[in-house]
This record gives structure tokens, sequence and C-alpha cells, in this order.
């Protein structure tokens, strides 16, 4: 009898399919699937298909201090630094690096400068759609209070997914600035003296957002409102005085793929550099190119070809029972590639939008 053999049977037995992760029992590897959420939704090593929580750790598993040797020898050859794909050749990569490095946006500061404010909202009522159904939102913030750390909005500018501008403003604060924090807002005392009050800024991307539709009625499938893209969300409504339904949001701050290993969030600076491929903020910011890099990150995850499930969430009522401690008997004799059919995502992924998912 050669016990190797049988020994490497028993070690296949209870290695996660998805991660690679090995296991003593085959009840441990039944309790890791259980929480690891594992999905065709993860980002996964284009060599050996290992699948990881985020871009960043597969990019500490292809070029980190401790990579995988042999996907890190052909990742070398073949692969795309800022998608993290590996190409057939690296001819072909070449052709793809042109395109997936993308341009930086030219900046408004300039023209901001002079122009008080842009506005191209419109509210189309559910009439046949001829305006955006996904746009970009980003504020710069001076300071108030006696020590000038209260962040208060004085710029604020919206994207579409062309990178054309529907609407931005000054906007003049509710409180007495005491810090304008020139060197990274551009903003003068004279910019936003008789600038647009905060109050009607808020009601007009309010209006524009919910497209007609009451927010307590807002759904993410079938409805008029608009998805809401941005980085740092929860703090640019906040500054707003705004409040969006979570379900329409898509914040780069926090989305899983784009976060640290260790779930904290990345700069948008970070991920527009490393994601993209161009540089921002390198000097006064402008909310126009952090619009531009947000929505280009939100179009970049969304259009990920992952497969189509009916119901991709570990939350969906089909899938509550996967992995229930009632089926512990009939999940231990699965096989891990069978566990992996049945695991969930537990985060929404952003292809879903394109897939009519809610």
């Amino acid at each position: 009898m050669d016990y190797r053999s049988i020994e490497s049977s028993d070690s296949s037995r209870n290695k996660c399919a998805a991660c690679y992760r090995q296991f003593n029992r085959k009840e441990h590897l039944v309790d890791h699937m259980r929480t690891s959420f594992h999905s065709v939704h993860e980002p996964m090593c284009g060599v050996c298909k290992k699948r990881c929580r985020s871009f960043e750790s597969l990019r500490e598993h292809l070029i980190g201090p401790l990579p995988k040797v042999e996907c890190a020898k052909i990742f070398s050859t073949r692969g795309c630094n800022i998608c993290l794909t590996i190409l057939d050749s690296p001819y072909t990569l070449r052709m793809h690096r042109g395109a997936c490095q993308l341009p930086r946006p030219n900046g408004l500061i300039s023209s901001m400068a002079s122009m008080k404010i842009y506005d191209n909202m419109k509210i189309d009522n559910g009439r046949e759609r001829t305006t955006p159904s996904v746009v970009a939102l980003a504020c710069k913030m001076v300071g108030g209070g006696n020590d000038g750390t209260l962040d208060i909005c004085a710029r604020v500018c919206l994207t579409d997914e062309h990178d054309n501008i529907m609407f931005q403003t000054y906007v003049k604060p509710h409180i007495p600035v005491t810090n304008y924090r020139f060197e990274t807002t551009g903003v003068r005392p004279e910019n936003i003296r008789d600038a647009m009050p905060l109050k009607q800024v808020q009601r007009k991307i309010q209006d524009f957002l919910c497209n007609g539709e009451p927010v307590w009625k807002i759904r993410s499938r079938g409805g008029k409102a608009r998805i809401l893209v941005g980085h740092g969300l929860d703090h640019d409504l906040d500054c707003l005085g705004m409040e969006y339904p979570a379900l329409m949001i898509r914040d780069t701050a926090k989305y899983p793929p784009l976060m640290k290993t260790s779930k904290l969030s990345n700069s948008l600076k970070y991920l527009t550099h490393t994601y993209l491929g161009f540089e921002i903020q390198t000097g006064i910011q402008d909310p126009y190119e952090d619009c531009v890099s947000t929505m280009k990150l939100y179009m970049r995850m969304r259009s990920q070809n992952h497969k189509l499930e009916h119901y991709p969430l570990a939350s969906d009522p089909q899938n509550r029972n996967n992995f229930a401690q009632w089926r512990e008997a009939e999940l231990e004799k699965m096989s891990p590639d069978d566990l992996l059919v049945v695991s969930r995502s537990d985060y929404y992924c952003w292809c879903l939008d394109l897939k009519g998912y809610a």
C-alpha cells in the first residue's frame, strides 16, 4: 500500500478549493467555508486559480515580498501590474497595457477659479432616460471651528460615466471659515463669498439623485434614482447635510476588493495610481479629478466578467441554509469543489449592476 498516495488524497480532501488553505479535518474545512464566503466574485490568480479576498492580497500573492514563486515567474513576463491579469504572451501584454493604463483627466482648477456654477442636471421623471443612471460625486472641504479642523464643504462636483460635468459649484458655508486650506483646496475667500448656499446645493443634488422618486421609495432595480459613486461618501454626504440609501451607493473606500488586506480603506490617490495607472492630487486637488477617478474605478470593477448566479449573495433566502449546522454531516461528505459551488459572497459585487441583480 502506498501510504504517500493516501496521505496526498487525505490532504487534498481537506484543502479549500478557493484559497488553498489546508485543514487537518474535514469539519474544519466546512467551518472555514461557513465563514470565509468564498465566491466567483473574489479576485483570482490567473496562474494557479487561487481566490483572494481583495486585489491587495492578490497583488501580494503575485508581486509581494514573499510571492508564490511559480505565479510570480509567469506574472513577471505576462502579467499586467495594473489589473493583475495574466495575458497570453509578452506581445499581448504590451497591447493590453496601452488600454489598461488610463490617461490623467484634465483638471479644471483654472476654469473653476472664474466659474461660479455649472449646472447640467436634469430630472427625467421616469420617461425615456437621456440623463445618466450613474453619477460620481466629490467635495473639497475648508476648515471651520476654533482650530480649523472642522470640515466644511466649499466645492462640489458631479460627473457622469463619460467624464462630463453634470454640476459644479463653490458652496457658501453655513458657518465661518477659519482655515481655507488653500494649498490643497485652491479656495480663496472671494470664491465662496457669493457662492450658492449649502441648502440650495443640497436640494439640487438630492433632487437630481432621486430623479423624481421619494427617498423612502428608492429601490435598486426598476426605480428612477441614480447610483452614486464616490470615495468616502459618508463624509461627503454628511458635510452636505444629505442622506441617500446605502443600496444606491458605490463607495471605493468601502468596497472589499479595493481595501487593504487589513480591511482598512486605501486612499483614492493610491487606488488611482495602482489600479488605473495615473496620478491625482499632486497639488491643489480638483474634485473633478476625484469624480473621474472614482467613476473609472467603479467601471473597472463593474466590468469584471464573473459567472452569472441567480442568487449571488449569502444573505439571499435561497442560500441561507447552504452551510447550516443541521447539514454538517452532509457537508462533510462533499468535496472541496462542491463546497465552493454552494458558497456565496457576503458583499455586493459591482458586476451585478450590469446583470440587473437586485
